[in-house]
């Protein structure tokens, strides 16, 4: 007893090499998927904080029907903790020194805003800078460009209605300003407290009541399950998901997150799966002899489990150690990035993903190896005895998949991820089978020599298992990496994409029919070409088959588009990032129908051939659904609901026409001109909501680095545990090559060249594997089309041989500082 308590003795153990290796795996499974969800979380609080800025507030509540909401309510939210703030919007005219002008007035309390900064100028040459509240009652802040419409200047007084107020400073960008298409006039920002003495709200004003609430998400969550049973209609609840806008990139963002720690998971597996396996199979003498010794297989199997314990809890410490320094360091380094203070919040659930994986990788991965030693027989001490065969393990390897596969639906909660990553993985494997039968029978037919060539050759059928089952986990990791990187530039390729530097900043709306082509001309002549124009007619949808449209879709009625006019249209060609889902467009002859966009006809519950009624004015218009189509919200153009065919219901339908266009800053003066030319027609600036979605971006951008950095750390300490399990192996070889007169150059261009085959091979099937796993997530997970990424693809499989090479040649380091004779005895 007193043998066998030595031999599975602690300090013994943790003077083994392979001991070592299984919790260097543990602890940095524990250390990436931990620092990942930390960090992966606080990217996702900064990001939705960063966009909250655009609603200047967590939440809004819009009243659109021209009253206030009860004191109640704000009573209410700010007994559970919430800050809360007021807007009160509307259209008026000024009069200053040069005359009148219609503006765009949004009113705001001390509050405002709640999230975000107001951008403004003390003067027309003084610098930009942030502050934190509004005008301060009895000042008003204007648009720069009213300055020269109505020749004022800084310090000057602004009429608006009964009162006069002191221009104060340059309102250059609200944190929300133009979230919605709806300041159709320049803006003008006064305090609401001034609001009544202007006299400019009567009874059947049109006016938007606006209320901001900030706090705790949970808290928030809990005030709208008090408040949605009271809104009616007319109220709009809001937050930064919500609009078209911004909600997609998010949610594309917080998806390859998502995926970023599933592979951290899935790597991490890997590592723990081929470091305690190769422990297990230098157990086998061990275990023999404490047979020897007298103790039985089931006290074998309660030593090795506690043992397995002990490296988890240790596992666990030292991962947690090395992750929480790395997430400070991590978000000290956002918060440089960003330009913005950082707050270092530790969530302890986000460190769940990282225990259930040190849990999982022992019990799935680590102890059926381990296990199995109890059958090792106790005459292995006596007379080498084979080690496990394949079909041993197969039971092993079912349990390790659905565990790990389990873990990363437990962790994504994705079932598309979870099944792309599975059917690329079966596609590696089935292919790395065939792969497999046909090098074996190729290299079967090579001789050994002095040749490189031939002895790394020779090599790779000699080790022929070891090599193959190497190839497969360098092919896994492979594909693993590679499909994150591939999902990351698919996803920065889109974005780049919908938002170029020259995207539409300017919307002309308004424009009369007969003003369409001098309006055209102008903007042609200062080298600024309109896009397309597109006609506009204001209507409202309220009937569907010939009933209310209210009832007809009372299991939801608060689906904003019922309850206000929508901007219909008509056109003869499907826009470029439109795309037809369901029905077909209109032909050049069709005069009935009418196209649907696709997320308001999925929640009307629409299907095509159903009758929608409009009411424009006084008319009415009926047209049956035609065809069903995808709208891209956040490309900066003019997008709408509902589209109707040339000479369709709309073809007698007075209407007005609208358009973007890119103008540069430098070339702004001309909006001036334009508005003296056409001062019908209302410019709406959106260069400042271009800059802050492109900001957004690239803090998206950076959040991908840095979670495709990590990740790829982990793969490389993945392919460094794998290489290393044959170290021994290869380290007797090239002493006993050594001994026999084998030169050191021929040692280490041959063990180069095998593990550069390796390498090339796994790079080839892992990037297969990766495209076929990109294909499947960018149509079910991100909603993408699919190129092939042949400027990424075609350098993974140099780069693998290449890495794997110098791997190789680390090997040998033992081989070639130290005397065969010696090294043959450490290593027996």
């Amino acid at each position: 007893m007193a043998a066998s308590n030595k031999l599975m003795s602690v300090g013994r153990d943790w003077r083994e090499r392979d001991v070592r290796v299984v919790l260097s795996a543990l602890i940095i499974a524990v250390a990436t998927v931990a620092t990942i969800a930390l960090f992966a979380g606080q990217l996702q609080r900064t990001l939705v904080s960063s966009a909250s800025s655009f609603l200047a507030a967590d939440r809004q509540l819009e009243a659109e029907n021209g009253r206030e909401i009860p004191a109640e309510w704000l009573t209410r939210a700010q007994a559970s903790g919430l800050a809360t703030g007021r807007m009160v919007e509307f259209s008026t005219m000024v009069f200053g020194t040069g005359g009148f002008q219609l503006v765009s007035v949004k009113a705001v309390s001390n509050e405002y805003p709640l999230r975000g900064q107001i951008e403004i100028q003390r003067g027309a040459e003084s610098p930009r800078q942030q502050v934190a509240a509004g005008p301060k009652p009895g000042e008003v802040w204007i648009n720069p460009r009213l300055l020269r419409l109505l020749e004022l200047d800084i310090g000057d007084t602004l009429e608006v209605g009964n009162r006069n107020l002191t221009v104060s400073g340059l309102l250059i960008r609200e944190p929300d300003g133009g979230f919605r298409l709806s300041a159709l006039a320049p803006r003008v920002m006064m305090h609401v407290d001034d609001v009544r003495s202007t006299g400019v709200i009567q009874e059947g004003s049109r006016v938007e009541y606006v209320y901001l609430f900030a706090g705790d998400e949970a808290v928030i969550e809990d005030y709208y399950r008090w408040l949605e049973p009271r809104l009616e209609p007319s109220h709009e609840w809001e937050g930064v998901r919500d609009g078209e806008t911004f909600s997609r990139s998010l949610e594309r963002a917080e998806r390859f997150l998502l995926l970023g720690g599933s592979l951290a998971v899935l790597l991490a597996a890997v590592a723990v799966a081929v470091a305690s396996r190769q422990y297990a199979l230098s157990q086998r003498d061990t275990v023999a002899l404490l047979k020897t010794l007298g103790l039985r297989s089931r006290g074998i199997g309660a030593l090795y489990l506690r043992r397995l314990a002990l490296w988890g809890v240790a596992g666990v410490v030292g991962g947690l150690m090395v992750a929480l320094p790395v997430f400070w360091l991590l978000t000290r380094l956002l918060s440089d990035v960003l330009e913005r203070p950082v707050e270092f919040h530790l969530d302890p659930m986000a460190l769940v993903p990282a225990l259930l994986t040190a849990l999982v990788s022992l019990f799935a991965f680590a102890y059926p190896p381990i296990r199995r030693l109890r059958h090792v027989p106790a005459m292995r001490v006596l007379r080498s005895q084979p080690g496990e065969t394949g079909r041993e393990a197969l039971p092993d390897i079912a349990l390790a998949i659905v565990a790990v596969f389990g873990l990363v639906w437990l962790y994504a909660g994705e079932v598309n991820l979870v099944v792309s990553l599975l059917a690329g993985l079966v596609i590696l494997l089935g292919v790395l089978g065939l792969l497999g039968w046909g090098l074996v029978a190729l290299l079967r037919k090579v001789r050994g020599g002095g040749n490189a060539w031939r002895l790394a050759l020779v090599g790779l059928y000699r080790h022929r298992r070891a090599s193959l089952s190497q190839m497969a986990v360098f092919a896994m990791t492979l594909m693993l990496a590679a499909t994150l990187v591939l999902v990351r530039t698919s996803l920065l390729d889109d974005w780049q994409a919908q938002l170029p530097q020259d995207a539409p900043n300017h919307f002309l709306i308004n424009i009369a029919p007969d003003a369409v082509d001098d309006i055209g001309a102008f903007w042609q002549e200062r080298g600024q070409p309109l896009d397309t124009l597109y006609p506009m007619v204001r209507g409202r949808l309220t009937g569907l088959n010939g009933q209310p449209v209210k009832e007809a879709v009372s299991k939801d009625e608060r689906i904003g588009a019922l309850n206000r006019e929508l901007n219909l249209t008509w056109m003869s060609s499907l826009p470029e990032d439109n795309e037809v889902v369901q029905g077909q467009w209109f032909g050049a002859d069709d005069q009935r129908g009418v196209s649907v966009e696709a997320e308001l006809a999925e929640r009307l519950g629409l299907v095509l051939g159903d009758r929608l009624t409009f009411t424009i004015g006084s008319e009415t218009v009926t047209e049956p659904v035609t065809s069903i189509r995808t709208v891209q919200w956040d490309s900066m153009k003019p997008n709408f609901y509902m589209a109707f065919p040339p000479d369709g219901g709309l073809s007698d339908m007075p209407a007005t026409w609208i358009t973007s266009f890119y103008l540069p800053a430098d070339q702004k003066s001309a909006l001036n001109a334009f508005s003296r030319q056409f001062p019908t027609v209302s410019v709406l600036e959106i260069d400042h909501i271009i800059e802050r979605i492109q900001q957004i971006v690239r803090q998206v951008t950076q959040a991908i680095e840095a979670i495709l950095a990590l990740i790829l750390a982990a793969a490389l300490v993945v392919m460094a545990a794998v290489v290393s399990a044959t170290l021994w192996d290869r380290q007797r070889e090239g002493a006993l090559l050594r001994t026999l007169g084998g030169r050191q150059t021929l040692l280490v261009r041959s063990t180069m060249l095998e593990f550069a085959l390796l390498g090339g091979f796994a790079g080839l099937l892992g990037v297969a594997a990766a495209e076929a796993a990109v294909w499947a997530l960018q149509f079910r997970m991100f909603e993408g089309s699919f190129s092939w990424h042949w400027q990424v693809v075609l350098p993974v499989p140099l780069i693998s041989a290449v890495v794997l090479a110098l791997f190789g040649r680390w090997q040998l380091r033992p081989v070639l500082n130290v005397s065969p004779m010696l090294l043959l005895r450490r290593l027996e």
